[in-house]
């Protein structure tokens, strides 16, 4: 089993995991500043764009795998295809249940009596 594989996962989740508490990643987009001149909070529209693109990528490179598995390269195994097609699937069922929560809070402010 490839072990970097396991390792370079394990690294994303921990970005992630420092991205949604707030902490700072090479991968964050940068934060906006005020009239004051303090740091607000990251740009919304940024964030989903990178996060987007980068269930995407992910899409993409599992895909690139699955060819070149399948066209009998020998520096591809199953394994490793497999693993990218559920980190891409996993980044896929991640991005539609934010959705779902944003969708569904949308609605619920919109309902809202004043």
């Amino acid at each position: 089993m490839n072990v970097s594989g396991i390792d370079s996962l394990l690294a994303q989740m921990r970005s992630a995991m420092a991205v949604a508490q707030g902490g700072v990643s090479a991968l964050a987009p940068k934060t906006t500043t005020d009239v004051a001149g303090a740091s607000s909070a990251t740009d919304f529209a940024a964030v989903l764009k990178s996060s987007l693109d980068s269930v995407a990528q992910a899409q993409n490179h599992a895909e690139s795998m699955q060819q070149a598995f399948v066209m009998g390269d020998d520096k591809v195994t199953l394994s490793d295809v497999m693993i990218d097609m559920q980190k891409a699937n996993i980044a896929f069922q991640t991005t539609v249940q934010v959705r779902n929560k944003v969708i569904t809070a949308y609605n619920d402010i919109m309902n809202m009596q004043v």
